[in-house]
């Protein structure tokens, strides 16, 4: 399959911003739909690059920007919604299952059988968090849809890289705070490389070993939540307490940051922590997946104190 334009959803983000580095660097032309072109200046200036202002949640609309490409592939998510429901919210089904839906009737109905779906680690519909359970459901309609398209799932655990918003969160607040409450200090996390997240997208593109296939993303060792906050507060030099939390008072800390205008942690993101972010023995991953270990990367970018954390943060920056 010769992939030469692929429409990417959910681009302006995290992990789009990388995806868009290497598929420009490979010369296939990208189109990144957004709300608000302006926001995306790192975007824009890549070459190949267009971006579009459009309501991708709009059935008409998306299929028109799915016409002329070769592969759409979905990065679309969300972490926190407003509201509460059972099995979730209106936010998370918007975002993670009518969107796949609308997704695979766009692709039909233009004639594009490429179809790559971020999905998350320990998805399931029965699982105990909205967020997993309508990840779930989403990641199994793209399934469903294997022989009218052509499609691969990635799963992956906690992503973590220079722009994340895990250990530089964690970095930030540790640097300003004298004493960091933390709860589900117990809770795994099998964290992976945005890079590595983004190259076996990238590569999974025109390979058809991989369609029909769900795949988990995780890196090379697990930690649990409390070793990765020591390990923060070690590369930022902190001298903030680390505080043990009660599952309780974790429960009022989060309800507390869910109000917050952008909040940091939901009473959701517990729920999700319920169930360890780590892959089960024989799980499949990609045929040549070679994650890179958290210490090689994360010391570049936490202390930004050395010469390649400098340069990896202007290259970000500036959208390289």
């Amino acid at each position: 399959m010769d992939i030469k334009k692929v429409l990417l959803l959910g681009g302006s983000g995290f992990v789009g911003t990388y995806i868009v580095n290497r598929l420009a660097q490979r010369g296939i032309r990208v189109t990144v739909p957004t709300r608000r072109r302006e926001r995306t200046k790192a975007l824009i200036i890549q070459p190949g690059v267009e971006m579009p202002e459009a309501n991708i949640h709009c059935q008409e609309t998306l299929t028109e920007l799915v016409r002329g490409h070769d592969a759409v592939i979905n990065l679309v998510g969300i972490l926190h919604s407003r509201d509460v429901q059972i099995p979730y919210s209106r936010d998370f089904a918007e975002a993670h299952v009518e969107l796949p839906k609308k997704i695979v009737a766009a692709c039909k109905a233009a004639g594009v059988r490429r179809l790559v779906h971020m999905s998350a680690l320990k998805a399931d519909p029965k699982g105990p968090s909205e967020y997993l359970a309508s990840k779930g459901d989403g990641e199994a309609i793209v399934l469903a849809a294997q022989g009218d398209l052509d499609v691969t799932v990635f799963r992956p655990s906690v992503i973590f890289g220079l722009g994340d918003s895990f250990l530089s969160m964690f970095a930030k607040l540790l640097k300003k705070v004298p004493f960091f409450p933390l709860g589900f200090g117990q809770a795994r996390f099998q964290p992976v490389w945005v890079a590595d997240v983004a190259d076996a997208f990238v590569a999974s593109l025109s390979d058809a070993a991989t369609f029909g296939q769900a795949y988990e993303l995780v890196g090379p060792k697990s930690y649990t939540l409390r070793e990765l906050v020591d390990y923060t507060k070690e590369l930022t030099h902190s001298q903030a307490g680390i505080i043990p939390l009660s599952e309780g008072w974790t429960y009022l800390q989060a309800g507390l940051m869910w109000l917050a205008p952008q909040p940091l942690l939901s009473p959701d993101n517990l729920r999700s922590m319920q169930i360890d972010s780590v892959a089960d023995a024989g799980s499949q991953t990609p045929a040549s997946w070679q994650p890179t270990a958290l210490e090689a990367v994360a010391p570049t970018y936490i202390a930004l104190n050395t010469p390649k954390g400098k340069l990896d943060s202007f290259r970000f920056h500036a959208g390289r």
